[in-house]
């Protein structure tokens, strides 16, 4: 009997151990409870802005390039800019009905002194964020995929120089055109591993701060969402917002995930940033692509668009839709369906595609 009891006594003992043991296994389930907590909080960092938060108080805008068939800007041996006549057209689909009043300018070059000059002297309803373009000054050969070899230092030392001019000229045409130009950007996806025309970070930032010193205007970098969310703190303290680029149909996505993707996208920035502004300078679909096959189309498109405008507004984001026109200098010249040429809301002959049905006659 001794023995029966001395043994459901130990078995007590055993079960007693293995319920402690349990519980504190609970507990410390319990302790990490509060971490994931926090990371579900995160992820609820309000993303809608302010109505203040809006350039120029609107949420819909769209980016411009105006070159047509046989034009391009200068890739060495010089430029080949639309005419006048040409650029009056275009901002005049843009603008038409106030379908556009806020466009996006990539560089200040002549093409877009000849579009600040146009909007100025026929007084157009249209305000512009001027882009600084700049040049490589890293070589990011083993990053970049198009790049097989390094850029010579001596390239890299010119486009320097060449930045440096480029500054100069957005920091003038900025002045010369305070009512149009509402924001300067500087650098466009300069930053990210795989560009051809990487600056560092730090180069930037100071170029920025030479842009502040020097304008009224509020000034930007653009570049890719991840970028921004991974990378970006110390950038965002120095610009005046932060402008991001989204494009789920380039990351594999077809339309059915294409907004809660690009919400997920603008999420992220937003959790690591939260105390930033965001321009989205950069969301499109394209129509035609041979690297997407049926993900790309007018239908979606479409819904794309009116989905992504319909949340901005929503959001109080500005919204810069990629692209006003088609552009077929870009890209590969022997791929006519290469996707860089097929983002515009109209044709490179100025016909509205299927989302514009609603605003133009077909």
């Amino acid at each position: 009997m001794k023995n029966l009891v001395k043994n459901s006594r130990s078995t007590d003992m055993m079960i007693t151990l293995l319920i402690s043991m349990l519980l504190i296994s609970c507990k410390n389930d319990k302790k990490v409870s509060p971490k994931e907590s926090d990371l579900t909080k995160t992820t609820k960092i309000e993303i809608k802005q302010t109505t203040k938060d809006l350039l120029n108080g609107v949420s819909k805008a769209v980016c411009y390039s105006g070159f047509r068939t046989g034009q391009h800007p200068d890739r060495g041996e010089g430029a080949v800019n639309p005419t006048d006549e040409q650029i009056i057209e275009d901002l005049q689909i843009i603008s038409k009905d106030s379908l556009f009043n806020l466009i996006r300018l990539y560089d200040s070059g002549e093409n877009s002194k000849a579009v600040l000059r146009i909007i100025k002297e026929n007084k157009l309803d249209i305000k512009v964020m001027l882009g600084i373009w700049l040049k490589a000054e890293l070589s990011a050969h083993e990053t970049c995929g198009w790049l097989t070899e390094p850029i010579p230092a001596a390239i890299l030392e010119q486009n320097y120089i060449a930045n440096q001019k480029e500054i100069q000229e957005g920091i003038r045409l900025a002045a010369k055109y305070p009512e149009t130009v509402i924001a300067v950007n500087v650098g466009n996806e300069a930053l990210v591993e795989w560009n051809d025309h990487k600056v560092d970070t730090d180069s930037i930032i100071s170029y920025v701060q030479k842009v502040q010193k020097a304008i009224q205007q509020p000034v930007t970098v653009a570049d890719n969402y991840e970028w921004w969310a991974a990378k970006g703190e110390k950038l965002a303290k120095a610009v005046d917002f932060i402008s991001i680029h989204v494009y789920p149909v380039w990351e594999g996505k077809d339309i059915a995930e294409a907004m809660s993707y690009t919400i997920e996208n603008v999420q992220k920035v937003r959790n690591a940033l939260p105390d930033s502004k965001i321009v989205i300078t950069e969301a499109g679909w394209a129509t035609v692509a041979s690297e997407f096959g049926e993900r790309a189309s007018e239908e979606k498109q479409e819904q794309y668009y009116h989905d992504l405008m319909k949340w901005s507004a929503e959001m109080n984001i500005t919204t810069f839709f990629f692209e006003a026109f088609d552009e077929d200098w870009k890209g590969e010249t022997t791929n006519p369906l290469g996707a860089e040429k097929h983002w515009g809301l109209f044709t490179v002959d100025r016909k509205p595609k299927k989302v514009m049905g609603n605003f133009f006659d077909n």
